[in-house]
């Protein structure tokens, strides 16, 4: 090692894993009294709950009180860190003081580090994307990746004094409260205007009396609906200017993402192209339980690709009304009304497939003369302005904190030398 090196690294610990910390995997079915879950008792965090490096919101599984106690030596504190073992074996996330308390199944493996390192620092530690490549290389498994505590505990960790630790953590910690404030406000938004679509327009079912100046309309009247290309597999590409917009853009948790965004050279017609601020419904779903059947998303972001195209799996929505603008149309279609209507409009076994009419044929009761829905559309409009704002906040933060990661990781930047670091206020 050169002494600029030496230097760079002065008061560092080079040491593994299982010397700074206490790994362990979750319980077995067998196990467990019952060999079964509950519901009702303390969650059990399993792989599917761990998205973005947090344990989502989620209907957990439960074990009773008796096999909680039983079982104590499983149960998660604070500041913890839990992974999965099989599968995505690159993915974590760091236990908060809500989820202290809580068990983790045999599927996950969790880090319990000693005071020598600052658990929020290795929860960063481990969300390095050259940590992540190198846990899936020392991974094992014939079909699927897979790790367990050997492994883990044999990873090689370098980490500065206690002190820089902590102030690295505090750095990135401050870029994801930022985020996750925005993301907070995002809903808040959102709900807000949910809560005045329904007060407004959803006080009258289909059948009802309705009011002087009141009548009940399809949707075929106030909107037209664009089906997506269906496209070949060897139009997907390895790069490309132009892109996919497929049903992994839908977020089940609701929302849209560009991780469902695919590479893609082929002739879609250009009624199929889509850009930011435009809305589109999934008009198929992978689960039975229709959690992304029927919703609605607005394109926020294009992912860096100079055009895109919805795919056979997603409907674009444009209003044929002065009246109606597409955030009026987003809160219509996220209201619990028009999901009941899409579950109904749907078939299949292993996939479900909304009907064409679905959207069409869709009624809903509304004043003749538009001017609430005017007026609302001024609200929502505004709604969607702000919180796609806030969304290209989220991604420039989230981008900068990606940066700054394995440069405070590797001792390449050090938090000393940073006099201010400066967080967008949006």
């Amino acid at each position: 090692m050169s002494q600029e090196e030496n230097d760079l690294f002065e008061n560092w610990t080079k040491t593994t894993l299982g010397e700074v910390s206490k790994v362990q995997t979750g319980p077995f079915g067998s196990q467990l009294k019952n060999e079964q879950y509950i519901t009702g008792g303390t969650p059990v965090i399993t792989v599917e709950h761990i998205e973005d490096f947090k344990i989502k919101d989620f209907d957990y599984p439960s074990v009773t009180i008796e096999d909680r106690d039983r079982l104590s030596k499983y149960l998660l504190k604070e500041g913890d860190i839990v992974f999965t073992r099989v599968g995505s074996v690159d993915l974590s996330a760091y236990v908060s003081k809500n989820q202290d308390g809580w068990m983790f199944s045999s599927r996950m493996l969790s880090v319990r580090p000693t005071k020598k390192v600052d658990s929020k620092y290795l929860s960063y530690f481990f969300r390095q994307p050259r940590f992540r490549s190198f846990i899936f290389k020392i991974s094992v498994g014939a079909t699927m990746p897979s790790i367990n505590t050997g492994i883990l505990k044999s990873i090689p960790i370098k980490f500065p004094q206690l002190t820089e630790q902590k102030a690295i953590a505090k750095v990135l910690t401050a870029f994801d409260d930022k985020i996750e404030n925005l993301r907070a406000q995002n809903e808040t938004l959102e709900q807000t205007a949910q809560t005045i679509f329904k007060e407004w327009f959803g006080k009258y079912q289909i059948g009802d009396e309705l009011p002087e100046g009141w009548k009940t309309f399809k949707l075929s009247e106030l909107v037209k609906s664009i089906n997506g290309y269906s496209y070949k597999g060897k139009e997907l590409v390895d790069e490309s200017d132009e892109a996919l917009v497929t049903l992994k853009s839908f977020d089940r948790s609701g929302g849209f993402q560009t991780r469902g965004f695919k590479p893609f050279k082929g002739n879609p017609k250009v009624t199929q192209e889509v850009v930011i601020g435009d809305l589109v419904v999934a008009h198929t779903d992978l689960t039975q339980d229709a959690e992304v059947l029927g919703n609605p998303a607005f394109i926020f972001d294009n992912g860096g690709f100079n055009r895109m195209f919805i795919t056979m799996d997603l409907v674009k929505v444009i209003p044929n009304h002065k009246d109606i603008s597409t955030s009026f149309l987003y809160y219509l279609m996220k209201d619990r009304k028009f999901k009941g209507h899409c579950v109904g409009y749907s078939n299949g076994t292993t996939v479900l497939h909304l009907s064409k009419k679905a959207i069409p044929d869709y009624e809903l009761p509304l004043p003749i003369d538009f001017k609430k829905v005017n007026e609302f559309s001024i609200i929502a409009n505004s709604t969607t302005k702000k919180i796609s704002l806030n969304k290209e906040a989220i991604k420039n933060l989230s981008e900068t904190r990606d940066t700054l990661l394995p440069k405070l990781m590797s001792g390449q930047l050090r938090v000393k030398n940073i006099e201010t670091i400066q967080l967008a206020e949006k």
